[in-house]
């Protein structure tokens, strides 16, 4: 399953942001436009550094598959940064 939905959250001492929900099956639009100049960058890529290509779009798509159930929080001087992808 792809990641549809990414939620991000930002609280700082004297700011504070809403959570914002990004979409992010949006981002597919141009990605498929863009897939096969990435596909022939890839290619030569795995041409030059000797890997199979299959290898590396499982490589890929495994870790695309496997972004939703991420959550990030990170806090540094009093500002929280949250990111949860679903």
């Amino acid at each position: 399953m792809t990641p549809n939905i990414a939620i991000v959250q930002i609280d700082a001492p004297h700011w504070h942001m809403p959570r914002l929900w990004l979409p992010l099956f949006l981002l597919w639009v141009p990605a498929i436009l863009l897939a096969p100049f990435v596909f022939v960058v890839l290619a030569a890529a795995c041409i030059a550094f000797r890997i199979s290509l299959w290898r590396l779009v499982a490589v890929c798509w495994g870790i695309l598959c496997s972004l939703p159930g991420t959550d990030v929080r990170v806090a540094a001087d009093s500002t929280r940064v949250f990111v949860r992808i679903l």
